[in-house]
């Protein structure tokens, strides 16, 4: 990256540099490497699945329903969808997808992520062809950053992968920016960087971090800093004006929503737990060294708990997936040898990469080194829980490296080495090898380690070759074909190693409750149940419990109002009513609160729980209960299915209210003395306008949508509605039309105070309205007060 005004800028590119070839040949091997999710065998499995595609199917769903999807009632009984960093609401591929087809499948599903990636790489070939690198380096870089490392082992974090995407993307368009001078290049890279901010997860925030250094990096290095700093000014406002309008307003959304959630920051000892082992670099040059393809019990890297059996606890808490460095051999060998041994990752013109390369691996090792401790300090780090994240960035940094470094060879201006330097490059693959096969010897899995240690050896000599083959073509000036010769290359070596594996890709069957045309009969039963016990006031939950990973989400599939969900991110007033936590895949998951101690409580009955479907006998799961608690209804294939008679309407016209103190009640899980939720509303505050005497009425649901619930009441002495939906103060009431107060009632619900008579209430999820009273209310509390 360079200004306009650093003598040092990349040349002009010559006309001969065969852009459409490269992009031809890069789209080919990404076919390749992508064919197993794209031809519908297999599919992106676990969080994939288990969360981020029941969400597109929700808003898909929504969108062609003429609903809004800003709100969900079919997860935790209610959640703010527009504040959710992963409901893809603001996600350009999925917003697309969901708005052309109301039935998103799994290969489209798992082709948009796959594309973005494709972005990405495509956008490295634009830097390499603005730079006028070789064309086989930028293959080398593209297929690494799209198949390697994180991007590859961890494709099924969705939101990551696209942050990833719009990363490379935004690196490309901002390095013509900047070289340019060019306002135009500055707003797009803009406007890419805020869709990237937008994902709101660590991946993002390191991104940022990176961009703005290089930026900098561009800055001081060139010849006249002052000049560069001004010819950079037009383009970095231009970017600062389209992030801003891109952003702004999302952010501020899931920032106010984070005040109020279950998690609004992680302390430095919590987020050294998701720190990466130094054990895992090995996977840069050994791929699956440490069994992490599967199945699960052949793992024994770090943490694991054979690994912890040998070496002692860790206090690690990282997926086995999470540690992969591996990218091909090709980058990672240059990277090794003539990048660090021979010292041409400090050449002036790729320096500023190595640098952010460096500082990054330091961040992903977390609190293995003491660098940590100040990249904690950076603003942002604390909301996020693993270091290791980084290793997405990371992967990035060292595809562009690596891709570098291959045009370095390829036209003759690597250092030849020393005798020293071969040596000390000899060195260090025997000393991974060796040191691999210690590892595995000593924690006693040499048997799994064998293969890809053989693999490993046979990948080297064909890379040896390749580059040897490679480097000749290029001499004779056949460039396309040097590039042909290595993109096989890599596929081969991506397509092994970092093939589909137990963490990226299952069959696509094993999801079929997913589906909206499912015939599961857990699903098909559930459905008709709750059909079955509708009434005028009457739109009973249901539970997902124990049953398999990706079913808690499911219920955003089929439209089924759920008490519980698959979500890292929930209210936090829900998540302490009701012990909601982020998975309920195993019976143990299922946990339970003062307030809510089991299925037989006050609280599960005024939720509206009525079905319960679990994976094994509720008993196991809630222990508390006696028999005639519940009743079993069904045995299916993947569930106990239970109902809870005793469950509320969702609406209730009660008479009377109470005060109470909710702080209290949740923290001891005691309601008042005589509390009955039919006849009397508790309310924190009481408002002005008292209730009559009691008197016969009724409220009826009219229309029930995502971000309106309108009822119908009849009050002949009036009273309060209580709406058995979450309380949140983003939602707003009408009765007849006109501006009513909202009041928060038992502790997690909604009512309102009617008059007399027939009315129309009307509750309306109104996010962008309670965002501007957050922040108005925010800026008033910060306000100096006034002296005297």
């Amino acid at each position: 990256m360079a200004t306009p005004e650093d003598p040092n800028q990349p040349p002009e590119t010559s006309t001969r540099w065969p852009m459409a070839g490269v992009v031809a040949i890069v789209c080919a091997a990404w076919l390749c490497l992508s064919w197993p999710w794209l031809s519908g065998a297999l599919t992106i499995p676990w969080d994939a699945k288990a969360h981020f595609y029941p969400q597109l199917q929700f808003l898909a769903s929504s969108w062609h329903q003429g609903l809004s999807p800003f709100w969900t009632p079919y997860v935790f009984s209610g959640s703010p969808q527009v504040a959710d960093p992963q409901s893809l609401i603001f996600s350009p591929p999925y917003a697309l997808a969901a708005a052309l087809d109301p039935d998103p499948g799994f290969r489209l599903f798992d082709g948009a992520a796959l594309g973005t990636l494709l972005a990405g790489a495509l956008a490295i070939v634009v830097l390499f062809r603005d730079r006028d690198w070789h064309p086989a380096g930028a293959v080398v870089a593209a297929l690494a950053f799209a198949f390697g490392a994180a991007a590859a082992w961890r494709i099924q974090h969705i939101g990551q992968v696209l942050s990833l995407g719009y990363f490379a993307v935004t690196l490309a368009l901002l390095a013509r920016a900047l070289e340019r001078g060019s306002a135009g290049y500055g707003f797009a890279a803009g406007v890419v960087a805020g869709f990237m901010v937008l994902g709101r997860d660590q991946v993002a925030l390191i991104g940022v971090y990176v961009l703005a250094g290089l930026v900098a990096a561009a800055i001081l290095m060139a010849r006249r800093p002052w000049h560069a700093f001004r010819a950079s000014l037009k383009p970095l406002l231009a970017g600062a004006l389209g992030g801003v309008l891109i952003a702004t307003v999302p952010i501020l959304l899931t920032l106010f929503m984070a005040q109020e959630s279950n998690r609004p920051v992680i302390d430095f000892v919590e987020a050294g737990k998701g720190s990466l082992h130094p054990a895992a670099l090995l996977t840069g040059l050994v791929a699956n060294l440490y069994g992490a393809a599967g199945p699960l019990a052949n793992f024994w890297g770090a943490p694991s708990p054979a690994w912890e059996a040998r070496f002692g606890p860790l206090q690690l808490f990282l997926a086995r997936n999470m540690s992969q460095l591996y990218l091909g051999l090709l980058p990672m060998g240059l990277v090794l040898t003539v990048g660090l041994v021979r010292g041409a990752l400090f050449r002036r013109e790729i320096v500023a990469l190595t640098i952010a390369a460096a500082i990054v691996l330091v961040f992903a090792l977390g609190r293995y080194t003491p660098g940590f401790r100040l990249l904690f300090a950076l603003p942002g780090i604390d909301f996020y829980r693993r270091p290791a994240d980084a290793l997405f960035i990371l992967g990035a940094l060292l595809a562009i490296l690596g891709g570098y470094l291959t045009h370095l060879i390829l036209t003759g201006q690597a250092l030849r080495p020393r005798r020293w330097q071969r040596a000390v490059e000899a060195l260090i693959f025997a000393g991974a090898f060796a040191l691999s096969l210690w590892l595995a010897w000593t924690v006693g899995r040499v048997h799994v380690a064998a293969v890809p240690l053989v693999t490993a050896l046979l990948c080297g000599i064909l890379v040896m070759g390749a580059l040897v083959a490679a480097r000749g073509l290029a001499q004779r000036g056949s460039a396309l074909a040097a590039a042909i010769v290595l993109a096989g290359t890599m596929t081969v070596d991506l397509s092994v190693n970092n093939g589909p594996s137990e963490s990226t890709a299952l069959p696509s069957a094993m999801f079929d409750v997913l589906r909206k045309d499912t015939a599961n009969e857990t699903i098909a039963l559930l459905k008709r149940e709750t059909a079955r016990t509708a009434a005028p006031d009457r739109r009973d939950r249901i539970e997902l419990a124990a049953i398999d990973f990706h079913w808690p989400n499911a219920s955003l599939v089929h439209q089924l109002d759920n008490t519980l969900g698959y979500n890292p991110l929930r209210l936090g007033l829900y998540t302490m009513a009701t012990g909601a936590e982020d998975q309920v895949a195993l019976p143990d998951q299922r946990r339970f609160t003062p307030l809510m101690p089991g299925y037989r409580s006050l609280l599960a009955d005024m939720l509206g729980l009525r079905f319960i479907a679990t994976g094994v006998p509720i008993e196991q799961i809630d222990k508390t209960l006696r028999p005639g608690d519940l009743r079993q209804i069904a045995r299916t294939r993947d569930a106990y299915v239970y109902e809870n008679p005793r469950a509320l309407p969702r609406v209730l016209l009660v008479p009377e209210a109470r005060q109470a103190d909710f702080d209290d009640i949740l923290k001891t899980g005691r309601w008042p003395e005589g509390f009955d939720p039919g006849r009397t509303v508790l309310l924190d505050r009481i408002p002005s306008q008292p209730a009559g005497p009691a008197a016969a009425g009724s409220v009826a649901i009219r229309d029930y949508g995502t971000t309106e619930v309108t009822l119908a009441v009849d009050a002949p002495a009036g009273g309060y509605v209580v709406l058995n939906d979450v309380w949140h103060p983003w939602w707003q009431v009408e009765v007849d039309g006109r501006p009513a107060e909202m009041l928060r009632a038992n502790v997690l619900f909604r009512a309102v105070a009617v008059p007399p008579g027939r009315s129309t209430v009307r509750f309306m999820f109104r996010p962008l309205e309670g965002l501007w009273r957050d922040v108005t209310a925010e800026l008033e509390r910060r306000r100096p007060a006034p002296k005297g």
